[in-house]
């Protein structure tokens, strides 16, 4: 039981290491975790959950087919990976900025690097601002995003026809306030 706690507590820190995103009540909110099937290995310092996996915590949301999570020694969280199709996340920022929300094939969160990645068919948006790649890393604690356009495949093109190799963002143009 005592595992089950802190695992729980390690994946709250997860949701709460983004915190210049999250909602300033969001620590303050219990987390839940609901899957199809869950394993905790003390030992290992790792849990693993499968099967329509969804993880709430005040505003945020993360949701995918499977999640792993690794922790140190301590039981401090080290490693979030969550797959899907796609793995989903959203959060409301503080300001009543609009909701920020990504998906992607994989997504990692690396809590003591303070950075997390979308990897494959990576999205990354807020409102009509989008930044969409092969490849996004976000520094959580510089607001740094990075990102990479698919690998291209010998002939240039993707399996499904379209160009790859390139990134996508898109700014929109500040609004003027109203006269």
């Amino acid at each position: 039981m005592n595992a089950l706690k802190n695992t729980v507590l390690g994946l709250g820190l997860l949701l709460l290491a983004s915190g210049a995103w999250a909602l300033s009540s969001d620590p303050e909110q219990p987390v839940e975790i609901q899957a199809d099937f869950a394993e905790m290995d003390d030992q290992a310092g790792t849990t693993n959950y499968n099967g329509n996996v969804i993880v709430t915590q005040g505003s945020i949301r993360m949701t995918g087919d499977r999640l792993r999570a690794t922790f140190d020694e301590n039981r401090q969280l080290e490693d979030v990976f969550v797959d899907g199709r796609p793995a989903y996340f959203r959060q409301t920022p503080d300001g009543g900025k609009e909701d920020i929300e990504g998906q992607a094939l994989q997504v990692e969160y690396h809590a003591k690097k303070n950075q997390l990645i979308l990897i494959k068919d990576a999205q990354l948006k807020q409102g009509e601002r989008l930044f969409e790649g092969y490849r996004i890393n976000y520094d959580t604690a510089r607001s740094i995003i990075t990102g990479r356009g698919d690998p291209l495949p010998a002939a240039g093109k993707k399996p499904d026809g379209k160009p790859g190799g390139r990134i996508k963002v898109i700014i929109p143009p500040k609004t003027k306030p109203a006269p």
